[in-house]
């Protein structure tokens, strides 16, 4: 185990990402292998879950090594202008809403302050109509139903 992880410290962003897509592309052939014939060795799905695992694991420790470096006003631009990209309801919109808020939860852990929510614009709306009164209940009455 800790040689595998040893090898996947040694690469770059560029060579994990790629790892991890062929590794993913892996794990689905053994999925599908499973799901049609016998697998020779059925541990193989946990390696590569394993390997899978590590690999985010090391892009992540990468990521928040990254954002460490950079000052707090340069982490609040990156908040804005994956806000604007949320907001903007385009495809990629849940991704933007995760890092939005990862981002916030270390921005805020250095020291930065979170400005507050811009309010939603006014919209017209129409004045509620008055309500008529309801018509009067009826009792039914109790009987035997002929």
């Amino acid at each position: 185990m800790p040689n595998r992880m040893n090898e996947f410290r040694g690469m770059s962003d560029e060579q994990l990402a790629l790892a991890l897509r062929d590794t993913e592309k892996h794990l689905f052939q053994l999925r599908f292998q499973s799901a049609t014939d016998r697998l020779e060795t059925p541990s193989e799905i946990r390696k590569a879950k394993r390997d899978i695992a590590r690999i985010r694991t090391l892009q992540r420790a990468k990521e928040l090594a990254k954002l460490e470096g950079l000052p707090v006003e340069q982490i609040g631009t990156r908040i804005a202008s994956l806000s604007a990209k949320e907001a903007a309801n385009l495809p990629g919109k849940r991704t933007a809403h995760r890092q939005v808020a990862r981002l916030k939860r270390f921005y805020a852990a250095k020291g930065g302050k979170l400005p507050l929510p811009a309010a939603p614009a006014p919209t017209e709306t129409k004045a509620p109509a008055p309500k008529a009164a309801a018509p009067a209940k009826t009792e039914a009455k109790k009987g035997s139903g002929k």
